[in-house]
């Protein structure tokens, strides 16, 4: 099993979409002691768009880096990576630069395959799409997902309240307002099968400077709330990351799903696979997280990485388990296609 959930995902040079192995690589610094988080059991809805959340239990899912960056090699290495885990991960996710059409071809591979998908849509300058300029590329991504016809869920800008991002957020404020506006025009196209996903990173809410809760635009806009979390250099628990954002997230009506989540340092022997193993029981203890999606890649370039289980069986055998457990396999959405093959982008 090693030998295709770590597969060696080394690629050429390749084309800029899959951007999943964008990692800011900056260090953490000292944050305040997480809080203690009561767990909200109080039902949790999206606003009616995208795929409502199962009653019980959490999806699984992965973005894994391919040995070949077109459609076939993505859901070649999704499927791979899937069978190896034990076949039962229920979410595929993918990355879009700003101006790249999608859906496309690797999203068809992906709904072949019966997934529900992540699309991460990377955002561009908070202040140039308020004012408009984009607004004809907005209405095509508008349409064409409308078009695909099957539940989807729609990353817009994730981990806006990292520093490296702040040239281009600009504000929170102004992040808000580009949200507001994108979405506006979605509503305005009549897209209701994209379920809005609000993703900062779960350092900042760990980190008070970084100010990520100023960034939500508000319940009547997100319809799934979702942290991405890693281990620090400094190797902060999973569960102290993760209850930083918990304490935010039961506050509010929605489901929660982790977008990233992933083992992108070394560590002394076993640190990886003890990290990991609080994410099982941590997802159970908290019934409003409703997915997670693991992120597989390894980077040989700044930001050096490798979240792979290529070189660690041990936390590879916990990955299968918890993806192999019943909680991890409520029912899916229906992902039936109304009126036959989506009309969408050739990528």
């Amino acid at each position: 099993m090693a030998a295709v959930l770590g597969l060696a995902l080394l690629a050429p040079a390749v084309a800029a979409c899959d951007i999943g192995s964008e990692r800011s690589g900056e260090e953490t610094t000292a944050a305040p002691a997480p809080p203690t988080v009561t767990p909200r059991t109080a039902p949790v809805r999206t606003t009616g768009r995208g795929p409502e959340p199962p009653e019980k239990g959490a999806w699984l899912g992965t973005w894994v880096k391919p040995r070949f960056h077109n459609a076939s090699g993505r859901a070649t290495a999704f499927d791979d990576f899937n069978r190896a885990a034990g076949g039962q991960l229920a979410i595929a996710h993918m990355f879009h630069e700003w101006n790249e059409p999608f859906p496309g071809a690797t999203e068809r591979a992906f709904q072949a395959q019966g997934k529900l998908q992540m699309i991460s849509w990377q955002g561009t300058d908070t202040r140039s799409t308020v004012s408009g300029v984009y607004d004809s590329l907005i209405r095509e991504r508008a349409k064409d997902v409308k078009e695909f016809g099957v539940p989807v869920l729609l990353r817009y800008r994730w981990e806006m309240d990292r520093p490296n991002l702040a040239a281009s957020m600009h504000s929170p404020e102004d992040y808000v307002a580009a949200w507001k506006h994108v979405r506006g025009i979605f509503t305005e196209m009549g897209v209701t099968n994209a379920g809005w996903v609000w993703c900062p990173h779960a350092d900042g809410f760990a980190e008070p400077q970084r100010r990520a809760a100023d960034y939500y635009p508000g319940d009547d806009q997100v319809d799934w709330l979702c942290a991405d979390v890693y281990p620090s250099p400094e190797w902060n628990s999973f569960s102290n990351r993760m209850d930083h954002f918990m304490a935010f997230a039961k506050k509010h009506p929605r489901p929660v799903i982790i977008g990233e989540y992933g083992l992108t340092q070394d560590g002394r022997p076993g640190q990886r696979a003890e990290w990991m193993r609080e994410v099982g029981p941590y997802l159970k203890k908290h019934p409003q997280i409703k997915a997670a999606v693991y992120f597989a890649a390894r980077q040989t370039e700044k930001p050096i990485y490798d979240s792979t289980f290529g070189n660690d069986p041990e936390s590879e055998q916990v990955f299968r388990e918890m993806a192999t457990d019943p909680y991890f396999q409520p029912p899916m959405p229906d992902l039936s296609v109304p009126g036959g093959t989506p009309s969408v982008s050739p990528r």
